[in-house]
C-alpha cells in the first residue's frame, strides 16, 4: 500500500511541473498534493513549518498566475485601458484553453490600449509585456515544482 503511495505523490509531483506549462492542469497545486501525500507515508517526513510555508508558497503563486501578465503590461508602458483589458483577456481566454490562457492576456492588453486610443506600437509593447510576465510567472512556478521534485527525492536519499 504504501509504494502505491510514493508512485501516486511522485505521479502528482511529476504532473505538477507539467501542469506548470500546460494551462489546463493546476501545477503547484498538484506538485504540493504530491509532496503532502508524500509527508503522510512512514518513510518521509517533512517539518510542519515547512509544509506551511509550501502551502503558502503555493497559493502566492497562484495569485501570481493572474497578476504577472497585468504587472508586465503596466512596466512596459501600458496604460488602464491595456490593464482592463489583459484581465478581460485573462477572463476571456480561460474558456479557450489551451491557448486562451496564453494568447488572452496578451490580445486583451493590445485590444484594450487600442481602445484607448494608442497607436498599434504601443499597443503591441503592452501586450508583450504582458506575455514576459506570462512566461516569468510560468518559469517561477516551474522552478518551485522542481524544488518541491527535489525535496521528494532528498528526502529518500
Amino acid at each position: 500500500m504504501e509504494i502505491l503511495l510514493f508512485i501516486i505523490a511522485f505521479v502528482l509531483i511529476v504532473l505538477g511541473i507539467v501542469g506548470c506549462i500546460v494551462p489546463m492542469l493546476p501545477g503547484t497545486p498538484l506538485s504540493y498534493a504530491g509532496i503532502l501525500l508524500l509527508h503522510f507515508t512512514n518513510q518521509v517526513q517533512f517539518t510542519t513549518t515547512q509544509l506551511i510555508v509550501w502551502l503558502i508558497v503555493v497559493i502566492v503563486l497562484q495569485v501570481l498566475d493572474y497578476i504577472t501578465p497585468m504587472l508586465g503590461s503596466k512596466y512596459s508602458g501600458g496604460t488602464t485601458y491595456g490593464n482592463r483589458g489583459c484581465i478581460a483577456g485573462t477572463i476571456v481566454g480561460l474558456f479557450f484553453m489551451p491557448w486562451g490562457i496564453i494568447m488572452g492576456p496578451f490580445l486583451g492588453a493590445v485590444i484594450g490600449e487600442m481602445l484607448g486610443g494608442r497607436d498599434l506600437g504601443h499597443a503591441l509593447k503592452a501586450g508583450i509585456g504582458s506575455m514576459i510576465g506570462f512566461v516569468l510567472g510560468t518559469l517561477l512556478k516551474v522552478m518551485v515544482g522542481f524544488y518541491f521534485l527535489y525535496e521528494a527525492i532528498a528526502a529518500f536519499v
